[in-house]
Formats: structure tokens, C-alpha cells, sequence
């Protein structure tokens, strides 16, 4: 089938020949993208009978994937795969995968300049999904029309950054102190209402996983409901117009606590709304019955906004790792959550959390991936005998595991 061929099938119906063998579907089949910046969809995938999905690319041309299993990417034309930090795919329902397909801004100026070159005002997107039972793989294609990311765009945000009204890497407060004001900057595609709440995480609660900090319409339809809840501060009901930009104002800060002294996360909860361009109809892919509304996908998590309430901590915050809580001499209740944190560098592939008792010998030692910040300590820790004072630091490792930073040992007292 020559290209021509393939162009006119796919801006008609964008779906497999009659009588091939595949049996992957996708819905939507169509989205509406950016040209100029990025795009984020939801997309379902049902009928994985003994199939799981591998990676997703983008193109400007396909090719018959033989035999007769869909399309796949005209290696000539490529532009790109799914980065692994925008990957939230997941398995989901009955023989379904639930995609959030995030459109870097890099393949939509490559489709660009490609449609300004003369090409069609086209791409595609192309999941491969690999039989676990020897079979051949399987290819199932999405068209991306590339529009001016208005109205028509699906209703998803594409960078969100929460602040304070005050210039400080990390804010420390006392207790009683009434907090800065606090925003967030929305960046988005498309248009429609931007839905959810303010809520709180106190000292001591448990902190919320990646997955607590998607959007709602990230998550499929079944995970929706067992998000993490925590105390609400405000609610919010705003219909956003296709500008592409919003700074949502916070709470009250009067209303938001700094009595209790510790850590503190305020997270911005986002829900799905109706939008018909981000809708996914579950029926058409035999995943269930009724359509999920997607809009306000968003293909991270909401970033938390941290605050402390107690000492100003004695190391210089900048951009050299510092230790942020427990403050120095700082006193904890045994049996209460103990969450160590610290401020975050660059080129740390990984961090070390090293704690000690009052002689030096070690009682603790865990290391976290880059981008966790703080770390939660084992219950046992409270049933340590001698004195219950501890000594505690933390190191940067490089990608080589060597030692590329480190903090000065701070002290902390376990109380009855």
C-alpha cells in the first residue's frame, strides 16, 4: 500500500483494514494536538488478549505492519518514543491499558516543520503491544492533527508551579505566623473548567505517593476513588478559556495551620471534568460500558508546596544539600511518624540517610532515589535503647556511587 494510500485511509476512519487480525482498538482515534507546544490525551486500549504494551512513538508516515497487524511507524519519518518520565501508563479493566500519551513540544515542531515542508497537517502516534504467547507483535495507531491548541484541543494541563508570594527556596515559619500568600501557575491546552480543591498534609500523617498527586483524569476510571484524602482547605469551580495560561490564587491563608511544628505539604487536587475532546469511550474498545471524561489530564504529578513550622534551620539553604527537619536539637515523640527531609542538588543520582546513635554506631542507613526529599523512618526505631539521642546526616551519591556531597551530623532527642 503505497503512502497515498495510507494517508487517505487514516484522514477517513484511522482504523485497521476489514479482515486483519488485529485485535487491539484504541478510542479516541483521533486527538487534536499543539503545533507549538505540548499536547497531553488519555487514550484506552482494550482486547490485550495475552499482550503487553511496550513503547509508544510518534511519526509522520506508516507502514503495513505484517501480517496484517496494524500499522507502524515509516522508520523515515521519525520523530520520537514516549519519554520514561511521562510514561503513566497502566494496566486497566477488562483486558484494557490506559495511555496518557504526552506530546513533547520537540515531535510537535518536528510535525510542523515537516506540514510546513509540504507534508499533511498529520502525524501518528503508534503503541507496539507484544504477545506473551510467542505470537507477532501489534501496532495500533493514533492520528495527531496539529491545530492551533484552542477550544479544540483536549483540556489538559502541560506545566503547573506552586509558589509563595515570597522569594525563599523553603519557607520556615513560627508557630502562630500567618503564611505568605499562596498561587499556582497553570499552564494548558484547550479549554473547559478547572475543578478541584485545596487540601493539607499534617506533621506525622502519612505522605501521598506519586500516584495521590496525578490529576483524577490521569488515573483510570477504577483507581479514581482510592486517591489519598487529607483535610481540604478550599474548593475551586473555574472555567478556563483558551489562553493557554492561569494563576490560580490558593487558600486563605488564615485558614491553612502552622501550629504544630514539623512538615508540612499543601497539594492542589485536581478532578476530571467533562470536556468531549478529551472524552474516552470504554465500549468502543470493549473495556466496559459508558465514556471516562478526561479533562484536566496532565501527564505528572501536581508538584506539593512544603513548608516547615518550628527553627530556622542552621544550615545555609542555597543550592548546596542542606538539612531541613528535624531542626538541630530538635525533640520527638517515640511511637509518632518520624519523617527525616532535606533540600535537593542537581547531579544526585541518589541520596544516603545515615543515622547513628550518641556512641556513633549505626542504627539506620537508606538510600532514595533522586527527587525524594524526605524519608520516613521504620516503627522499631523508637524501640532503640541508650539515652534516645540521635545523630543523623545524609549524602548525594553521582551515577558512579561515589560521594559527591554531603551535610554536617545533626542532633535529635527521643522523648517518652
Amino acid at each position: 500500500m503505497n503512502r497515498v494510500i495510507v494517508a487517505l485511509f487514516f484522514c477517513c476512519c484511522c482504523w485497521p483494514l476489514p479482515g486483519t487480525a488485529q485485535t487491539i482498538k484504541v478510542n479516541p482515534i483521533g486527538v487534536n494536538v499543539d503545533s507549538q507546544g505540548a499536547t497531553t490525551a488519555l487514550l484506552t486500549f482494550g482486547g490485550l488478549n495475552k499482550h503487553t504494551p511496550a513503547e509508544g512513538c510518534w511519526c509522520g508516515d506508516l507502514i503495513p505492519a505484517a501480517p496484517d497487524l496494524g500499522f507502524k511507524c515509516n522508520p523515515a519519518t521519525f520523530f520520537g518514543c514516549l519519554p520514561g518520565r511521562f510514561n503513566l501508563s497502566t494496566t486497566s479493566g477488562n483486558q484494557a491499558f490506559t495511555d496518557i500519551m504526552s506530546i513533547p513540544p520537540s515531535v510537535s515542531r518536528r510535525a510542523y516543520q515537516a506540514a510546513a515542508s509540504g507534508d499533511e497537517s498529520r502525524f501518528f502516534y503508534v503503541r507496539r503491544f507484544i504477545s506473551t504467547i510467542g505470537g507477532p507483535d501489534e501496532y495500533v495507531p493514533v492520528t495527531c492533527r496539529l491545530t492551533g491548541g484552542g477550544a479544540r484541543a483536549p483540556f489538559a494541563l502541560t506545566n503547573v508551579e506552586l509558589s509563595f508570594d515570597i522569594d525563599k527556596p523553603v519557607l520556615f515559619v513560627k508557630r502562630g505566623d500567618k503564611l505568605p500568600a499562596i498561587k499556582a501557575e497553570i499552564s494548558y491546552n484547550g479549554t473547559g473548567r478547572l475543578k478541584g480543591r485545596w487540601e493539607i498534609v499534617m506533621p506525622g500523617e502519612e505522605l501521598p505517593a506519586e500516584r495521590d498527586l496525578l490529576t483524577e483524569a490521569s488515573l483510570p476510571v477504577e483507581e479514581r476513588a482510592q486517591q489519598k484524602r487529607y483535610t481540604q482547605l478550599r474548593r475551586f469551580n473555574i472555567f478556563l478559556p483558551p489562553t493557554g495560561r492561569y494563576v490560580l490564587a490558593g487558600p486563605d491563608v488564615s485558614s491553612v495551620p502552622n501550629e504544630a511544628e514539623g512538615l508540612y505539604l499543601i497539594l492542589l487536587r485536581i478532578e476530571a471534568t467533562d470536556d468531549r475532546e478529551s472524552d474516552s469511550d470504554l465500549a468502543a474498545v470493549g473495556a466496559g460500558a459508558g465514556v471516562v471524561h478526561s479533562g484536566a489530564v496532565a501527564g505528572f504529578p501536581m508538584p506539593p508546596l512544603r513548608y516547615f513550622v518550628g527553627g530556622e534551620p542552621s544550615a545555609q539553604l542555597t543550592s548546596e544539600l542542606a538539612l531541613l527537619w528535624p531542626v538541630e536539637n530538635g525533640v520527638h515523640l517515640r511511637g509518632n511518624p518520624l519523617n527525616f527531609s532535606w533540600t535537593e542538588i542537581g547531579p544526585a543520582t541518589f541520596y544516603r540517610l545515615e543515622v547513628v546513635d550518641a556512641q556513633g554506631r549505626a542504627i539506620l542507613s537508606a538510600l532514595v532515589p533522586s527527587g525524594t526529599w524526605t524519608y520516613r523512618v521504620p516503627p522499631w526505631l523508637k524501640d532503640k535503647p541508650g539515652g534516645g539521642i540521635l545523630r543523623w546526616r545524609v549524602l548525594a551519591l553521582g551515577q558512579n556511587g561515589n560521594s559527591i556531597g554531603e551535610t554536617p551530623w545533626r542532633s535529635l532527642r527521643l522523648t517518652q
